[in-house]
C-alpha cells in the first residue's frame, strides 16, 4: 500500500532499473531515475520509458535526472541497480540524499550487501536477488525477456513491516519472496551466474553451443563445487536455485550415475536457454570492464579467506582479466586451458 510522502529513487537506467522504475512509476509511485545521460534523463522525463515483452508493451514517463547534484530531497528508499563494479560509487553519492530511516536496496549481480553496508551503514541495507530477465535494445527502450520474482531479505534474517513495505512496491513489477535467508538466495544466485556469465565470457558461446561441449559442462561442475564447499566453510545454507536447481542434490552422488545425471540436466538447460548470451561478454565486446571480482571473484576471495581451494574460479578469474587486458581472445579454445578436477 502507498503510503503519503513515499520518495523512491533508482540510480541505474539500465534493463533493470529502467524497467523496475517504469512499473513502479505506472503504479502511482513518486519515482525518481537517475541515469548518467543528459538526453536520456530529458527523454525519459518527456517521451517516457517504453517497455515491451513477457508482461506487456507500455510507455511510461519517469522524472529522470543525470546526476544527483540536480536533486535536493531526501528519499524514503534508494534501489541501487548499476553494475557491481559501480556500486560503491553510487552508494557514497547518494548518501547526502538518506533520510533517518531510509532503505537501500542492492540490485546488483553478486553479493554486494556487505560492502553497500559499510558505507550506508548495515542497518539500512535490505538484500535483494533479481530472478527475472532483461535487456536494453537502445537507452529507453527496454524488453522484459522473461518472468521470475523478487527475493527480498534483511542481512539479520528479521522479518520486519519494513519488507512488507518494499513487498508491496517490488510486486507491481514481478511477484515477491520474503525470506530469512537472504544470502542463500543470493550465493545461489552467484553460483549459477559465476557458471553461465564467465564461461560464456571466455568462449564468446551463447548458453545452447556452450553446454553441448562436455568439457564445458565440466567446468560448470566444478564452479559448483568448489562455490559449495567455500558456502560450507563460510555457514551458508545455499538455496535452490530459482527454486529448482538444489546444488547440494546436485552434487551429492560423486559416482558414475551423478556424472550421467549431472550432464544431462546441463545439456537439457543449455537447450532451453540456448539464445542465452553472457552479459559478461556483452560487456567485453563493448569494451567495458566485467563483473568478474563480484562473480568468481568473491568466491576466490571467500576461499583464500577460510583456506578451501578455487583452481577453476582462480583460472577463470586470470582469463577473464586477460581478456580485459587485451592479452587473451575470446575463443572457444579457452576451454582447453581450465582444468577440471571433479567431474
Amino acid at each position: 500500500m502507498k503510503q503519503p510522502g513515499d520518495k523512491i529513487l533508482i540510480i541505474g537506467a539500465g534493463a533493470i532499473g529502467g524497467i523496475t522504475a517504469a512499473f513502479i512509476a505506472r503504479s502511482g509511485y513518486n519515482v525518481v531515475l537517475v541515469t548518467r545521460y543528459h538526453e536520456l534523463a530529458e527523454h525519459l522525463s518527456k517521451q517516457g520509458m517504453h517497455v515491451t515483452g513477457v508482461r506487456g508493451d507500455f510507455t511510461q514517463q519517469i522524472p529522470a535526472v543525470a546526476s544527483l547534484q540536480e536533486l535536493n530531497e531526501k528519499f524514503n528508499r534508494v534501489f541501487i541497480a548499476t553494475k557491481a563494479n559501480d556500486m560503491a560509487r553510487a552508494a557514497k553519492d547518494v548518501l547526502p540524499f538518506l533520510a533517518d530511516q531510509t532503505r537501500v536496496i542492492s540490485l546488483q549481480n553478486g553479493i554486494c550487501e556487505d560492502d553497500l553496508g559499510e558505507i550506508v551503514g548495515r542497518d539500512r541495507v535490505i538484500g535483494c536477488v533479481v530472478g527475472w530477465g532483461a535487456t536494453m535494445h537502445k537507452p529507453g527502450y527496454m524488453e522484459m525477456t522473461s518472468t521470475g520474482e523478487f527475493v527480498i531479505g534483511l542481512p539479520d534474517g528479521r522479518m520486519t513491516p519494513e519488507l512488507d513495505a518494499l513487498a508491496d512496491i517490488l510486486s507491481n513489477v514481478v511477484p515477491v519472496i520474503k525470506t530469512d535467508n537472504i544470502y542463500g538466495h543470493l550465493y545461489s544466485k552467484l553460483i549459477i551466474n559465476s557458471c553461465i556469465t564467465t564461461v560464456g565470457a571466455v568462449t564468446g558461446l551463447t548458453l545452447g553451443k556452450l553446454l553441448s561441449k562436455s568439457k564445458a559442462r565440466k567446468i560448470f561442475i566444478d564452479v559448483m563445487r568448489e562455490s559449495m564447499a567455500v558456502a560450507e566453510a563460510m555457514n551458508i545454507k545455499v538455496e535452490p536455485y530459482a527454486g529448482k536447481l538444489d546444488y547440494y542434490r546436485f552434487l551429492r552422488n560423486p559416482g558414475f550415475s551423478g556424472q550421467i545425471y549431472r550432464h544431462i540436466f546441463i545439456t537439457v538447460l543449455g537447450i532451453k536457454y540456448r539464445k542465452v548470451k553472457s552479459s559478461s561478454l556483452q560487456s567485453l565486446e563493448r569494451g567495458n570492464p566485467t563483473e568478474i571480482d563480484f562473480l568468481n571473484g568473491y568466491i576466490s576471495a571467500k576461499g583464500k579467506e577460510y583456506g578451501i581451494p578455487t583452481p577453476v574460479n582462480n583460472t577463470l578469474i586470470t582469463m577473464i582479466k586477460n581478456i580485459e587486458g587485451k592479452r587473451r581472445k575470446i575463443q572457444p579454445e579457452n576451454l582447453n586451458y581450465i582444468k577440471p578436477e571433479y567431474s
